[in-house]
C-alpha cells in the first residue's frame, strides 16, 4: 500500500499544471543541498582536526561527546524552521476501504527521509571510524552511531509533531521558542548549567557502557507512536475542522476594531485570514518568536549603539516586513472581488495602516523587558517603533504596488519561493538604509541624541500626513491595478 500511495504523489506531481515550475525549483534545491551535503563532508572528515583547535586541553573523545546534545540542540531549532511536514492528500482515501494505520503509517514512515537525518551520520562517522573505533572497539562504535542516529530520529518525529500541534495552535510554537531561548540562555549567558556537561556525561557513560544505547532507541521509539497516533486521531477532515472552528472562534469577533467601523471590518478580516492559514500566520509566529533578537546583542559589549537601531527596527517592525513584503499578495484568491466590491481602496490601505500600527504597537509592549539592559534602550525601540509606523509601513505599500506575484495561502513558508519577486529582494534596501541615512550622519557629530530626536520628529510627520500618503498610494494603484490582478490569474 506504501508503494501505491508513492505512485498517486508521483502521478499527482508529474500531472500538476506547475509541474514545470515545481521541477525548476526542486532543482535548484537539490543543488543547494548537494552543495550542503560537500560542506559537511569535508567538516566530517576534518572534525578532529577542528576539535583539537577548539578545546586543547581536552581529550578528543571528551570533547567530542560533549558537542553532540549541543549539536541537537540547534538541530531540532533548524528542524523547527526548515523542515517540511510530509503531506498526503487524504480525501480520496478516506471513503476507501483502506485502513487508517496503512495512511497513518505512511505519513509517519515518509518523514524519516529527510536531509536532516543525513547530517549526523556524514559528520560524526568519520570521526567515529577514525578514532572512537580504534581506541574503543567496533561494539562502542556501533553504541555511538545508533545513539546518533536514534536522537536524530527523535528531533525529527518531535519537530514533526510541534509543528503539527502548531497547526491548530500557535501558540504552541511561541511556547517551544521560548523553552529553547531559555535552555540556550541557561547555559552561555546565564551560566547555570552546561549542555556540553550534561551530553559528555551521558556519551562518556555510553562508551564505558554501550548498553545505554537503549536510552535514545527508546526516546525515538515513543516520539514515533507519539506522532503516529496524533496524525490517527486527527486524521479526518472534520476532526481537523471542528478543532479549527473553535480555535479560532473568538478571532471573528474583535471589539476593539469595531470603534473604526467599515475600516474596523477590514483590519478583522485581515485578522481572520492570518490566523486561519499557514503561510500568514507563519509570518506572525516568526514575528513574536524574534522578540527574543535583541538577546544575542544587548548582552555582548561588542554591538555598539549603531546596532541597537537596526535592532530596535526589526523587533518592532518584523511584521511589516515579513507579512508587507507579500502585501496584496494575501489576497490574490479573490483580488478580482476586491477590484469591483464597493470597498474603496483608500479605507483598504487605512486597513493596512491599522493593522501594521497595532500588531507594531503590541510588539513594542512586549519588548519593554529590555529596559533590563537600560531605559535607553526602551527610548530607542520607542523612536524605532515610529519610524516603523510611520515610515516603514508607507514604504511596504509603496512596493506592493509592484508586486504580482501570487500566493497560496495554504502553503508553509519554509522552502517556499512562492510570491518572491524583484519587489521583495529590493524592499530590504530602504528598510535598512533610510533610518541609518538619518542616524550615521549625527553619530559622526557625536549628537546621537540629536539624531533619535530627528528620526521621531520625521517619523511623527509621516504619522500625521498619512491621508496624503494614502491618496498618493491609491493614485498610483488605479495606475497598476490591472496588471497586478493579471499578475494574480496566473498559478
Amino acid at each position: 500500500m506504501i508503494l501505491t500511495f508513492f505512485n498517486h504523489e508521483l502521478k499527482s506531481f508529474w500531472r500538476s499544471r506547475n509541474t514545470g515550475k515545481s521541477i525548476a525549483v526542486k532543482i535548484f534545491l537539490g543543488l543547494m543541498i548537494l552543495y550542503l551535503l560537500a560542506c559537511v563532508i569535508g567538516l566530517g572528515v576534518v572534525l578532529d582536526k577542528l576539535l583539537e583547535e577548539l578545546f586543547p586541553h581536552d581529550d578528543l573523545v571528551v570533547a567530542f561527546c560533549g558537542i553532540l546534545l549541543v549539536y541537537f540542540l540547534y538541530d531540532l531549532v533548524m528542524r523547527l524552521q526548515l523542515q517540511e511536514l510530509p503531506t498526503l492528500k487524504v480525501q480520496p482515501y478516506l471513503h476507501l476501504p483502506i485502513k487508517r494505520n496503512k495512511i497513518v503509517g505512511y505519513l509517519a514512515l515518509t518523514a524519516i527521509f529527510s536531509v536532516f537525518n543525513l547530517w549526523p551520520i556524514i559528520l560524526f562517522t568519520p570521526f567515529i571510524v577514525k578514532i572512537i573505533e580504534p581506541e574503543n572497539g567496533a561494539m562502542v562504535a556501533w553504541a555511538v552511531w545508533l545513539s546518533i542516529i536514534a536522537f536524530s530520529i527523535f528531533n525529527n518525529y518531535l519537530a514533526l509533531y510541534i509543528k503539527r500541534r502548531s497547526n491548530l495552535n500557535g501558540w504552541i510554537f511561541l511556547v517551544v521558542g521560548a523553552l529553547l531561548s531559555l535552555v540556550v540562555c541557561g547555559d552561555y549567558i546565564w551560566h547555570l548549567y552546561s549542555i556540553q556537561h550534561v551530553s559528555n556525561l551521558f556519551f562518556g557513560n555510553l562508551i564505558k557502557m554501550p548498553v545505554l544505547v537503549v536510552v535514545p532507541v527508546l526516546l525515538a521509539v515513543v516520539m514515533f507512536f507519539v506522532n503516529f497516533y496524533y496524525l490517527k486521531a486527527n486524521l479526518y477532515l472534520e476532526e481537523l475542522s471542528s478543532k479549527k472552528a473553535e480555535d479560532r472562534k473568538s478571532s471573528t469577533e474583535i471589539p476593539f476594531f469595531g470603534r473604526f467601523g467599515h475600516i474596523g471590518d477590514l483590519v478583522a478580516n485581515e485578522i481572520k485570514l492570518i490566523l486561519r492559514n499557514k503561510r500568514p500566520r507563519s509570518a506572525l509566529i516568526m514575528g513574536l518568536f524574534f522578540m527574543f533578537y535583541g538577546l544575542i546583542f544587548y548582552t555582548q559589549k561588542a554591538y555598539g549603539e549603531s546596532m541597537k537601531v537596526f535592532v530596535g527596527m526589526f523587533m518592532t517592525g518584523i511584521f511589516i516586513i515579513s507579512y508587507g513584503q507579500f502585501m496584496f499578495s494575501w489576497q490574490a484568491a479573490h483580488f478580482d472581488g476586491i477590484l469591483v466590491s464597493k470597498v474603496k481602496f483608500k479605507d483598504f490601505l487605512r486597513a493596512k495602516y491599522i493593522l501594521f500600527t497595532a500588531v507594531s504597537t503590541v510588539a513594542f509592549i512586549l519588548t519593554l523587558p529590555y529596559a533590563y539592559f537600560g531605559w535607553r534602550v526602551v527610548m530607542i525601540h520607542f523612536v524605532m517603533y515610529l519610524w516603523n509606523i510611520g515610515i516603514n509601513t508607507t514604504v511596504v505599500l509603496w512596493f506592493a504596488n509592484f508586486n504580482q506575484k501570487r500566493i497560496d495561502l495554504s502553503k508553509g513558508a519554509s522552502f517556499n519561493w512562492e510570491g518572491v519577486g524583484a519587489s521583495q529582494l529590493l524592499l530590504s534596501f530602504p528598510l535598512i538604509i533610510f533610518p541609518y541615512v538619518i542616524y550615521l550622519p549625527f553619530y559622526l557629530l557625536h549628537r546621537v541624541d540629536i539624531g533619535f530626536a530627528v528620526m521621531a520628529i520625521i517619523a511623527i510627520v509621516f504619522i500625521a500626513t498619512r491621508e496624503y500618503w494614502i491618496k498618493q498610494l491609491s493614485k498610483d494603484f488605479e495606475n497598476k491595478r490591472y496588471k497586478i490582478a493579471e499578475g494574480f490569474r496566473n498559478k
